[in-house]
């Protein structure tokens, strides 16, 4: 065995190949920094998120809550569960605006707290699943597009609001005691729902008019203020995943707060906030994409020069050994004959592409030995061998037959 030291057989990558490699990969890191070193710089305590009342962005609320305060409405913002069911009395106004992100056992919880309270509850878009928790006897139709509407209802909110720009999702309710505004294609996309208790619970198809871009069109301020500020304390509950309340339905029930619908346990699922799915979800995606893209770099099979030269005994031997430790008989008399028909046929006249069919090659190797082909075409084109000794038996008969069409 020869080592061949040529740096072209070299397999430890160049510095150059090693930057051909990666820079594109840090390049695409050096982007990410870049980008978050300028959201983190620009970022200043007047922006928060959607709907947050601290927030002076376009999505934010900052406007409405600032409109409350100076209306006598002291407003609090809670991102917790147990904070937001612990505020809820007769005097306070509690929003909830994001219900479709609360687990069930948090909705069912929720609920129980303030179904028996005298105050008020505002949720903001609750779909289908929602609604069944937190309003139960409501349902969540399909959503209309956000425009200017006209209450068409007796609440006096709406009345002395007018026209505001409503939308979204609608809702319908069957014997309840409800009052249905700013209706699109037939069905409310404002519903307010009495409780027995003396509270209510009012549904928002969208939270448009919450914006501190919408605020000032139409009648949104006056309808946003007078749904709001109808108690002397606003509680603004901004869920959040880091929530611990996630707690089993037995534990809620044992509290003597829980609904009988809210038995047994909950599954594993319904303990995991909704934003961690779609996290996961959206990391898959990107590890589907990457893989993707880097499958499409790997680019055709090339032949590449081996680091070292090998014998072709060496080659022989490791492939034989490959054969029997598989008992892959079959295969090794295979790649016998083959090897036997590929070198008999140019000496008997045949050529190389009819080197290993019966009808050319037999013919011409029985006139040459003046032999009938009965028996050679068991030796050339024939089974594999029972065992070992038969595949060596095979090995020599063939070795004898090239041998002796050489010499004839």
């Amino acid at each position: 065995m020869s080592v061949v030291t040529t740096a072209s057989s070299s397999v430890s990558p160049t510095p150059r190949q090693v930057w051909t490699r990666t820079r594109g990969l840090l390049l695409a890191v050096l982007v990410l920094v870049a980008a978050g070193i300028t959201l983190a710089a620009t970022h200043s305590s007047d922006r928060h998120g959607r709907l947050d009342p601290r927030s002076a962005d376009r999505y934010g609320s900052r406007a409405v809550a600032e409109l409350l305060k100076d209306r006598g409405v002291s407003v609090r913002v809670v991102t917790t569960l147990k904070d937001a069911t612990s505020a809820a009395g007769p005097d306070t106004t509690l929003l909830v605006t994001a219900p479709n992100l609360l687990t069930p056992h948090q909705q069912h919880t929720l609920h129980s707290a303030t179904t028996d309270k005298a105050g008020r509850t505002v949720l903001l878009a609750a779909g289908p699943l929602s609604v069944d928790a937190l309003a139960p006897g409501v349902r969540a139709e399909s959503s209309a597009p956000v425009t200017t509407r006209a209450p068409r209802c007796s609440l006096d909110a709406a009345r002395q609001a007018g026209e505001a720009e409503t939308g979204g999702l609608r809702y319908a309710a069957d014997n309840l005691d409800t009052l249905a505004c700013y209706p699109a294609d037939g069905l409310p996309t404002v519903l307010l729902l009495r409780h027995p208790a003396g509270g209510d619970t009012v549904l928002l198809g969208s939270a448009d008019i919450l914006y501190n871009d919408r605020l000032d069109s139409q009648g949104n301020a006056s309808l946003a203020l007078q749904l709001l500020g109808s108690r002397s304390h606003l509680v603004w509950y901004l869920p959040s995943l880091e929530d611990s309340s996630t707690a089993s339905s037995g534990e809620h029930n044992d509290g003597g707060t829980g609904d009988g619908g809210a038995g047994g346990e909950s599954s594993f699922t319904d303990l995991i906030p909704s934003g961690w799915l779609w996290g996961t979800l959206q990391l898959a995606l990107a590890a589907v994409l990457a893989a993707v893209w880097r499958a499409r770099r790997l680019g055709p099979v090339i032949a590449e020069r081996l680091p070292v030269a090998i014998r072709a005994s060496e080659s022989t031997e490791g492939r034989a050994r490959l054969h029997r430790k598989t008992n892959a008989r079959d295969r090794a008399a295979d790649s016998l004959r083959h090897a036997s028909r590929t070198r008999i046929a140019p000496l008997v006249g045949v050529s190389p592409q009819d080197a290993h069919s019966p009808a050319a090659l037999l013919p011409a190797v029985s006139a040459r030995l003046s032999t009938t082909d009965s028996g050679l075409r068991e030796l050339i084109f024939g089974s594999a061998p029972s065992d070992d000794a038969a595949l060596v038996r095979l090995a020599d008969q063939l070795d004898s037959l090239e041998r002796e069409v050489r010499t004839s």
